[in-house]
């Protein structure tokens, strides 16, 4: 059992590697990007990825106060969900992320939002399989720095979290 914890340890820890690579930032200021587009209806659309090497596509989203965005999360990876789901979980300002993240682990019955923090969370989206999406969209009401996570066991002590910076 150890040699197989071992293992799957430094499986991961080599994905993690192949998949460090450039981030990408979505700010209200640029003109549509891939990851950033106008709606029909006024609101912005970003579009985050998550993947098999425990990555979003972006790190940082800009928005200003009142702006309203939808982010849709789509998990590009082909592992199952049980071994690689992804969310998309947005907090408030100073929470402590490496508290919430600790006891969303074990949290399965909720998909990894814990109760006993769950008044932490700005918004989050369902955990995905390989090749689904879901969206929330957010308006913020006051400037600040909203951190975002994958909330499935260790996706973000290895990385997968960014920011949302409200000017």
């Amino acid at each position: 059992m150890k040699f197989r914890t071992l293992t799957l340890f430094v499986s991961l820890a080599a994905m993690m590697v192949a998949g460090c690579g450039k981030k990408e930032t979505a700010t209200a200021a640029a003109p549509a990007a891939p990851a950033s587009a106008p709606a029909a209806d006024g609101v912005r659309v970003i579009k985050v990825t998550a993947n098999d090497q425990m990555k979003f596509n972006l790190s940082t989203i800009e928005l200003k106060v009142g702006e309203e965005v939808k982010i849709t999360l789509t998990n590009i990876g082909t592992m199952p969900k049980q071994a690689m789901g992804h969310n998309l979980v947005v907090l408030k300002p100073g929470t402590d992320e490496t508290a919430f993240a600790t006891a969303a682990g074990p949290a399965t019955a909720t998909e990894h939002i814990p109760e006993s923090m769950k008044d932490q969370v700005v918004a989050h989206t369902k955990m995905l399989g390989p090749k689904e999406s879901d969206s929330i969209t957010l308006k913020f009401d006051e400037a600040g720095n909203y951190p975002f996570m994958c909330s499935f066991p260790a996706h973000f002590q290895l990385g997968m979290k960014g920011n949302i910076v409200v000017k």
